[in-house]
């Protein structure tokens, strides 16, 4: 069974990404054995916030964020009827992303190449360069 993990912000290149292998599951060796992984990464609350906030409403506040940014992803699937697995990470995105394939057994990550993220790199975005360097396994940027 061939894992293949698709980080997803809520942005439209990260949802091109998940249409690209939508429509290139049949170049998979096995498309019906095909495991798909829907990743969404919420920045960590940064500061002196969780002195006015407690832990479980901080947890509750990244479940809702994930679950807004990962349901136009998780629409196309289901109307398609493809299954697949989601989940939540908070952390630096390109780190957390790196980490998830590597736990989860991924053999690809396909993403695109701009989500919502930070202004900075000039080719790529900084998430991109970020798993590009520290994910070993074969990553397919779409753009």
């Amino acid at each position: 069974m061939k894992k293949v993990l698709v980080p997803i912000d809520g942005s439209a290149t990260s949802l091109r990404a998940l249409n690209i292998l939508m429509e290139k599951r049949s170049l998979y060796r096995d498309p019906a054995g095909l495991q798909i992984h829907l990743l969404n990464v919420q920045q960590p609350v940064s500061g002196d916030v969780d002195m006015f906030v407690d832990h479980e409403q901080i947890k509750q506040y990244h479940r809702e964020q994930s679950l807004e940014a990962l349901q136009p992803a998780r629409d196309l699937l289901d109307h398609a009827g493809i299954p697949y697995i989601f989940h939540i990470g908070v952390g630096d995105p390109g780190e957390v992303i790196a980490k998830y394939a590597k736990e989860k057994g991924c053999d690809q990550i396909i993403m695109g190449t701009r989500g919502r993220g930070e202004l900075a790199g000039l080719l790529l975005g900084s998430v991109t360069w970020k798993v590009i360097h520290l994910a070993d396994v074969p990553i397919l940027l779409v753009k």
